[in-house]
Parts: structure tokens; C-alpha cells; sequence
């Protein structure tokens, strides 16, 4: 009996079929974790004159509006609440004047928003902060069961002698006997590199932002006080009140080549015309 003769396009199928496999495991192992992105309304700043923001001069006199930003991160491995706003206890009042001329007021409390997802303050796993300035800590407090991820340089600063401006702690209490992660620069939070937390200091001496990367939006980077407007970015202002210029300048540095190299979507968190173009909460982006 003569041998069937094997097809000459059997191996080449064969090892097309064994290619696609291998590419598509490839992208398994690549793909984000299933992370949900929420933007909470904490309270909005009202101010007369931005001279603050810019130390050239150019928004002396100028008056200016605010938004503050809360974020929930939904995770696989748990829930991270990045800056707590300006504090639930100014919700539906008429407001307060932090500063002469600058007056914070807070539409619905942080806890009713985590409230229509189902989340009550007890069930955040992971607190973490840009940094400590009064309108990023207002509801820290109500966070004491969670892991609180800090900057060894930031709460140095806070507590010291002599913190920074508006960096005093005072108000925050919860951090003492709440369980503690400190850190020293940069932080992957739960360790597949999905969300990091960057060290970019100057604004405050342990001043950070977020990074994360969602499995449709791609990479977003949520910049703090890094900028306060999208203006300040394009100019790069350095604010007045910033501890440190030559960090700042350099923070921005490292800031824009992370988000050319990754073409990320950045959320300049003070500025309300970003704040409007991610998803209406308790839409997400994902």
C-alpha cells in the first residue's frame, strides 16, 4: 500500500493555529484587570483673585472657579479612595471662607455618593491622598478602617514644626490609629501595576499622583495639584505656594513624558472642564 501523502498545507495551518494561541495568552497576560474609575463631586473653590497659582504674575486679580474631585477605584483586589474633598460638613450650607477670598462650599456629601454604590466608609481598603492641603483631607477621618498609603516626606512635613502652607494636620485625627503603609516615592497599590501612585514632589514635599490603566480607557493619570488648570499645565505656572520650584519643574518633566509615553488621557483634577468630560457619577470610566 503506498502512504497517503501528508498535505503541504498541514504544518503551516497547524503552526497558525498554535501563533494565534500563544498571541492571544500574550494579550491575556497583558490586559488590565477589570478596574472601574468613579469621579465624586467633593466640593468646589470659589476665588477672587488666582495670584496663588502663578508665581509670574500673570492671575494676579484674576478670580477663578475650582471643581474638588473625589475618586473611587474599583478593584479586583479591593476599593481605593484617592483624595476625600473639602468635608461633608459643608454640605448644603452656605459654605466657608478658607482664606479671604477664597470660599469652599459642598453640593452632597462624599458618603451619600459612596452610599449609591453601596459602599459605606467602612468598606474602603486603601486611602491615599495627592497630598495634605485642606481641600484633599476634608473627610479623611471617616476612612479610620482603611489602609492609609502615605509618603514618609508628606506626613513629616505635616506633622513638623513648621508645615507647609495649608498642610497643617491638625484636623485629621483618624491616621493615628489606622493601619499605615508608608512609602518613599513611587507604589504600585495592589502590585500588578495597574494603579501607582508617583512621587512628584513641589507642590508639597511628598505631593503624588495616580496612574492607572483601565482595560478600555487605557492609561489615565490624575494629577493632583500638580496643575491647577489646563492653562497652568500648557505654561507650566509654578504656584506661589508651591515648597519647592525647581521639583515642581521637574515633577512636570516626568509628569508629560510618562503621558507621551503611554498616550494617557490626563484629569487635571482642579480644573471643572476635565472633571465634566469624564462619566457623570455613578458612571465610570473604564
Amino acid at each position: 500500500m503506498r502512504p497517503v501523502p501528508r498535505s503541504s498545507h498541514a504544518m503551516p495551518s497547524l503552526l497558525a493555529v498554535l501563533l494565534l494561541c500563544l498571541a492571544s495568552l500574550a494579550r491575556g497576560a497583558d490586559a488590565s484587570p477589570d478596574i472601574r474609575l468613579y469621579a465624586l463631586d467633593c466640593g468646589r473653590i470659589e476665588l477672587s483673585d488666582m495670584r496663588m497659582f502663578d508665581d509670574s504674575g500673570a492671575l494676579d486679580g484674576k478670580p477663578g472657579t475650582m471643581s474638588v474631585p473625589c475618586f473611587l477605584i474599583r478593584h479586583p483586589k479591593g476599593l481605593l479612595l484617592w483624595d476625600t474633598g473639602l468635608g461633608d460638613s459643608l454640605a448644603g450650607g452656605p459654605g466657608v471662607d478658607f482664606h479671604p477670598g477664597v470660599h469652599g462650599s459642598v453640593r452632597t456629601t462624599l458618603a451619600s455618593q459612596l452610599a449609591t454604590l453601596g459602599i459605606e466608609p467602612a468598606d474602603i481598603d486603601y486611602l491615599a491622598f495627592s497630598h495634605w492641603h485642606l481641600d484633599h483631607t476634608g473627610n479623611a477621618n471617616l476612612f479610620g478602617h482603611a489602609t492609609w498609603i502615605l509618603q514618609r516626606r508628606e506626613l513629616a512635613a505635616a506633622t513638623g514644626p513648621t508645615p507647609p502652607p495649608f498642610e497643617a494636620l491638625t484636623p485629621v485625627v483618624a491616621y493615628r490609629s489606622a493601619k499605615l503603609r508608608m512609602i518613599d516615592g513611587d507604589a504600585d497599590v495592589f502590585g500588578d501595576g495597574s494603579v501607582r501612585l508617583l512621587s512628584m514632589p513641589g507642590h508639597t514635599p511628598g505631593h503624588q499622583v495616580l496612574e492607572l490603566r483601565l482595560p478600555q480607557a487605557g492609561a489615565v493619570l490624575l494629577s493632583g495639584d500638580l496643575y491647577h488648570s489646563r492653562e497652568n499645565r500648557r505654561l507650566r505656572r509654578v504656584p506661589r505656594v508651591n515648597v519647592d520650584r525647581a521639583a515642581t519643574l521637574a515633577s512636570m518633566d516626568r509628569f508629560e513624558a510618562l503621558a507621551r509615553r503611554d498616550h494617557a488621557r490626563v484629569v487635571i483634577q482642579h480644573d471643572p472642564r476635565d472633571i465634566a468630560l469624564l462619566p457623570r457619577f455613578p458612571a465610570y470610566l473604564h
